[in-house]
């Protein structure tokens, strides 16, 4: 399911236009976004917990050379599915 399909079907299921499902899943993408710059967890009961996860700086190789490199560490998104999500897709 693409962007598009999920506003499909949120117009439908909660009786909207596709215009107002639009404006509703843009500004929850938005407020999960800002919530994790921020450096806080978005937790959905039942559905799950975005957070930001740290890795660590890490060797690796160039691909095309084969060289030895440094990846940087970086704060990376994360989602964990809640108890309900998992049992529903089982």
């Amino acid at each position: 399911m693409n962007k598009s399909e999920l506003i499909d079907a949120v117009a439908d299921k909660a009786n909207l236009t596709k215009a107002d499902a639009a404006r509703a899943v843009d500004a929850f993408i938005d407020t999960v976004t800002e919530a994790l710059k921020k450096g806080d967890s978005v937790t959905l009961i039942g559905f799950g917990t975005f957070t930001i996860k740290e890795r660590a700086e890490r060797q690796g190789r160039n691909p095309r050379t084969g060289e030895p490199m440094v990846i940087k560490a970086a704060k990376i998104p994360a989602f964990k599915p809640g108890k309900t999500l998992k049992d529903a897709v089982q």
